[in-house]
């Protein structure tokens, strides 16, 4: 019985036939002993995940697959690159060049790369021509025969007239232009004036421009109101331009007279609300001199009026300039420019003794002295009203910055009221915008015009009278 049961036990595996040894698993990243070379390089053993795709089964050592490490220094990767991404056609990176039996091989465009040679884009730029020849002439010792790098260059032309090929140009230009109607050569417009009343002076010889007494306010006196409020509806209208209103000043000291200025090349003298009568012109067409004047481009000059020469020049602004402001009982004066600077100068000196520029500023295209003297506000192209003092210093007022209009790329005259409590200015929605002085609180809105409102002024003697024009036409007046 015993050996009947010996016969019919299981065979058992032979030391041989079972695999010994240690496995390694394929997640590892990091062993702590010393592996053999058949134990790192097995087969794989065990169940096979029957979802795992092809893709998900390839070897890859980042998240979008598997990089062969190469070496391509910054400079060829870029130019290849480059040479790609404007011929069409790059070096072939799986071909070895660096072999010495192995040809340049490329991909893309390989038409385009055969037809320049294989030449990348840094090599293909524009080169580079001989310098010019000068005349050579003289040694240093000689004065009178030394050019030096004043002398002309070989192959310089003297003469200004054009060559004959140019001539031809010119003068089919000239036909092509006279032909058309625009000849280079136009008559200056035509300056007139146009009173629209009866007489310019009334019965006791007094002209237009005389102040009226008889009107309720005394227009001649330098007080100011006591109290001002804000204005809150239209009550008159004024119009006459055929386009938009550039400018609007009220005549100096009693502001009995509006001024204002269009995009029609016309200039327009008005009553203002407290001279609305019919013995006075409605409008009439103005013509103004000044003893000194200053015009404006990148450079300041004052003209004397009378002998029609100029009599000084401050050339310091590196752009355009865009305002002159009169401070200090116009002993000085403020000018503010493209360049984004603010400068402050004395008469008869061609130097500003104070420069302000600071990398935050922006241009300030319109700039007004507070009725005191004591403050200048200036439209900054950021969107905010920024004060600065306009007596000694002439320092930034960091607490006086009016914001919450908009005004970028337009030059929205801002004015004060005559008790200092308000700032008014308008701004590109053709809105009207009061601010508290004190606080610099945003008090009040009012839609003034369809388009830009390019200027706000506050009549000196009245109590809520504000005057605003706009880039449609028209002039209206607020209380």
């Amino acid at each position: 019985m015993s050996l009947a049961l010996l016969n019919s036990a299981p065979e058992v595996a032979v030391k041989e036939a079972v695999e010994t040894g240690v496995h390694l698993d394929p997640s590892l990243k990091e062993v702590t002993y010393n592996p053999t070379y058949e134990t790192m390089f097995a087969p794989e053993f065990g169940p096979v995940n029957p979802y795992r795709s092809q893709q998900m089964a390839a070897p890859r050592n980042m998240l979008s697959g598997y990089a062969e490490p190469a070496h391509v220094n910054d400079f060829m990767f870029e130019q290849q690159r480059r040479t790609f991404s404007t011929f069409g056609y790059a070096l072939d990176p799986s071909v070895d060049t660096t072999s010495q039996n192995s040809s340049n091989s490329y991909i893309g465009a390989v038409d385009e790369a055969e037809k320049k040679k294989g030449l990348t884009v840094f090599e293909v730029g524009p080169k580079k021509h001989d310098k010019r020849k000068k005349v050579q002439g003289g040694e240093s010792d000689d004065i009178d025969n030394y050019l030096g790098p004043w002398a002309k260059y070989v192959d310089e032309k003297d003469g200004a007239k054009p060559s004959e090929e140019e001539q031809k140009e010119l003068d089919e230009i000239t036909a092509k232009r006279q032909k058309k109607g625009r000849n280079e050569e136009e008559a200056p417009a035509e300056e007139k004036t146009i009173l629209h009343v009866k007489d310019a002076y009334d019965y006791q010889g007094r002209s237009y421009l005389h102040v009226p007494q008889d009107v309720g306010i005394n227009l001649r006196t330098a007080d100011i109101p006591d109290k001002c409020y804000l204005p809150k509806k239209q009550i008159h209208v004024w119009t006459g331009h055929t386009k938009g209103v550039s400018a609007i000043r009220l005549f100096p000291v009693s502001g009995h007279l509006l001024l204002s200025c269009s995009m029609d090349c016309k200039i327009k003298v008005r009553n203002t609300p407290a001279t609305l009568t019919p013995d006075l012109p409605a409008c009439t067409h103005f013509a103004y001199q000044l003893r000194n004047s200053l015009s404006m481009y990148m450079d300041i000059q004052w003209w004397d009026a009378r002998t029609g020469e100029v009599v000084q020049e401050y050339d310091r602004h590196l752009g355009a300039v865009n305002t002159i402001t009169f401070v200090d009982e116009n002993r000085r004066f403020v000018s503010t420019s493209d360049d984004k600077s603010l400068r402050v100068w004395e008469w008869d000196i061609p130097v500003d003794f104070k420069y302000i520029a600071e990398p935050s500023m922006h241009s300030m295209p319109a700039v007004t002295l507070s009725p005191n003297g004591k403050w200048l506000a200036c439209q900054s192209m950021d969107n905010q009203i920024l004060i600065f003092g306009a007596q000694n210093r002439f320092r930034l007022n960091k607490k006086k910055i009016f914001k919450g209009h908009m005004v970028a790329g337009y030059a929205c005259q801002v004015d004060f009221s005559p008790d200092m409590s308000y700032v008014v200015s308008g701004d590109a929605d053709g809105k009207l915008n009061i601010w508290d002085w004190k606080t610099t609180k945003l008090y009040h809105r009012i839609k003034a015009h369809d388009k830009v409102c390019i200027s706000a002024l506050w009549h000196p003697h009245e109590t809520s009278k504000v005057i605003t024009c706009g880039w449609d036409g028209l002039i209206k007046l607020w209380d």
